[in-house]
């Protein structure tokens, strides 16, 4: 006969354990002796050695009992289905691990892939960090509302990074932010090429974003972001409406330019 500790011991677990086993009714607790002291044979040590076999095979111990008591078939079943859970989780992890290994890689975390290209080629032409890591969170915001059109228009805006004006503007921006704030030359200059770029773009003055066009929140969400992103942007929006044109994200002709 084994006492508590000498069982544990032989099955390989601890006596915590054996104790919580007791408190589920997964191990029968047997009578105390004259001593007051549990006493263990043969029969427990083999269905301690179960438990502890399944629990470390990954099956819940609310399902130990009923298996241990089970079938063939049953059995069987029981471990298919474990193993089918098993596999559910371990995709699971395995996704988990790549969601982890994105924080150290910085811009990719909740970003489509297709948006690395764009931000490198932002600091390759010039963009301070600062501006970049403010384009990657406007486009995390962009990919949790459109997930199935980034890669669709990813092709567009890295050609638009080719355009000597677009490049001068993503320097102004970022010189700007570095700037004093009582500079205003800098954004002078950021707000004429802006202008300049939508009087090219859309001559009519007339913005059409396509299917995006009825989703007021998403468009608000990134007005609020560069209106929160620097301390410069009510400026350049101001500036941009003296150049006849309201907003960022949508920009729209005023009907008539402020004087």
């Amino acid at each position: 006969m084994l006492t508590i500790g000498q069982l544990a011991a032989y099955a390989g677990v601890t006596v915590r354990a054996v104790r919580h086993y007791h408190q589920i009714g997964l191990l029968p607790e047997p009578e105390r002796d004259a001593s007051g002291y549990r006493r263990y044979g043969a029969t427990a040590v083999v269905s301690l050695i179960k438990i502890r076999t399944l629990a470390g095979a990954g099956v819940p111990l609310s399902e130990i009992g009923q298996m241990l008591q089970a079938g063939a078939p049953a059995f069987a079943e029981a471990v298919e289905r474990i193993d089918r859970h098993l596999r559910e989780e371990i995709e699971r992890l395995e996704l988990s691990r790549k969601q982890i290994a994105q924080l150290a890689a910085g811009d990719s975390l909740a970003l489509p892939p297709e948006v690395i290209p764009y931000l490198d080629r932002l600091r390759e032409i010039g963009a301070s960090q600062r501006v970049v890591e403010a384009e990657r969170d406007a486009w995390i915001l962009v990919a949790a509302r459109w997930p199935d059109h980034v890669r669709e228009w990813m092709p567009d805006k890295l050609a638009e990074l080719d355009d000597p004006q677009l490049v001068r503007f993503y320097r102004l921006a970022s010189e700007t932010l570095e700037a004093d704030a009582g500079d205003d030359s800098r954004l002078q200059e950021a707000a004429d090429i802006m202008a300049s770029l939508l009087e090219r773009a859309y001559p009519s003055g007339e913005i059409d974003p396509g299917e995006v066009t009825y989703d007021d929140l998403a468009f608000d969400l990134l007005d609020a972001f560069f209106v929160e992103s620097t301390p410069r942007a009510e400026r350049m929006l101001e500036l941009m409406r003296e150049r006849g044109w309201t907003g960022w994200i949508r920009p729209e002709r005023l009907a008539e330019p402020p004087r």
